[in-house]
């Protein structure tokens, strides 16, 4: 982390020099009281080059004193001095081992050296035993670069993982525990390609991968192709139901439609279990206007999986819409204390009030409609290829 460590080192400059003591001297610019001034107000003011040439001169003025090699050693670091600052850091701890923090500061110093296995139970240290929040977030971000070098990535995603847990809105954080959750997995799809480049495991990978990046062909080979391997796998008919649908979403061919309608009924053959099938199939067939057959998978995935909220919008949705805005006003109070940021519950509901005559609880809803949508029009949830099922929509004008 090249433009790490910053936060520490000026928690430690700060300690350093309100912790400075000097013999006493008259008070020339070159005494020991002036040059240590002299440096603290550099300091303060950012310019770390002044500062330094003053703790030089007090380090050589005074040289058995640790806290000054302390403050010149966290000086250094600022200024990319590494080498310098090691040197400095371990004059400190000859002459006072009972100086705090500096273990760290040599940890972050012996990283930004490239010298990884040296800096790594000091790093360790730092993360695993201070108490102090930003010393521990600068030993736990240099450690993951360390753990990386030193090929251990499990302890590295193992690492980025507390620190997720201990900094869960730092954005450097989640960058760089991004990158390295990113880099673990992979490598562990890279060993699998090695270890085993024909099996189910790897043409599931592969059909996943290519789905993600919409490319929707390479995708259908690889599903069937774990398909003729095994041709009652749960959950591959699913997920080539998916890749067709997508298909379909960008083409607009009927045939990738009736495809994926397909594949979604194969699926509820082999597992009934399946409510993400029985839902997608709902969808599709409300949207060809077959609303019978849609209300009757909706209730399929609902007797299995009763708290699938979007199921919930969607059965609601039909009801509203045929008249029977009564049976929708439980579904969709249901489906808004699952999700309670579900704008298009929230719409629905306050139509399904409207429609019963209940004003004050429309009222409600819609004003919880606005507050998560803001009226901006167009900015209505749309289907994603993150999304795990297609996602219930709603016109864009929303206007009572």
């Amino acid at each position: 982390m090249k433009e790490g460590g910053l936060g520490l080192c000026l928690l430690i400059m700060l300690w350093a020099a309100t912790a400075l003591v000097v013999p006493g001297q008259s008070q020339s610019v070159s005494s020991p009281e002036a040059l240590a001034a002299a440096g603290q107000q550099a300091m303060a003011h950012g310019d770390y080059a002044a500062a330094e040439e003053k703790f030089e001169q007090l380090a050589h003025l005074e040289p058995g004193i640790a806290e000054i090699h302390a403050t010149l050693a966290a000086i250094c670091f600022k200024q990319r001095e590494y080498e310098r600052a090691i040197a400095e850091i371990r004059a400190a701890q000859r002459l006072k081992p009972s100086l705090p923090r500096l273990d760290s500061l040599l940890g972050l110093s012996l990283a930004e050296e490239d010298k990884f296995a040296e800096a790594l139970p000091h790093l360790e240290k730092g993360f695993h035993q201070t108490s102090d929040p930003e010393v521990r977030r600068q030993c736990g971000l240099e450690l993951l670069r360390v753990y990386s070098n030193l090929g251990r990535d499990a302890d590295a995603v193992e690492t980025s993982l507390a620190l997720n847990k201990a900094y869960p809105d730092d954005p450097e954080v989640l960058y760089h525990t991004g990158r390295i959750y990113g880099s673990y997995a992979y490598t562990v799809m890279e060993k699998l390609h090695d270890t085993a480049p024909g099996s189910i495991w790897m043409l599931q990978a592969q059909g996943e991968a290519n789905e993600s990046q919409k490319n929707w062909d390479a995708a259908i080979v690889a599903f069937n192709h774990v398909l003729v391997i095994d041709p009652k796998r749960p959950g591959i008919h699913y997920r080539l139901g998916r890749v067709y649908l997508g298909r379909f979403r960008d083409s607009g061919k009927t045939e990738d439609r009736d495809a994926a309608m397909r594949e979604f009924s194969e699926e509820l053959m082999l597992d009934p279990g399946n409510g993400n099938a029985a839902y997608e199939l709902a969808y599709l067939e409300e949207e060809n206007g077959r609303v019978e057959e849609a209300a009757r998978e909706y209730e399929l995935a609902l007797q299995r999986h009763p708290d699938f909220e979007e199921a919930l919008v969607g059965l609601a949705g039909i009801d509203v819409n045929s008249g029977k805005a009564a049976d929708a006003v439980p579904l969709l109070e249901r489906a808004t204390r699952l999700r309670p940021d579900d704008e298009v519950a929230w719409w629905r509901l306050a139509q399904a009030d409207r429609a019963t005559g209940n004003r004050q609880d429309q009222e409600k809803a819609l004003a919880m409609f606005q507050k998560i949508h803001q009226i901006i029009p167009g900015t209505l949830r749309n289907t994603s290829a993150a999304d795990e099922v297609t996602p219930q929509r709603i016109e864009a004008d929303t206007h009572q």
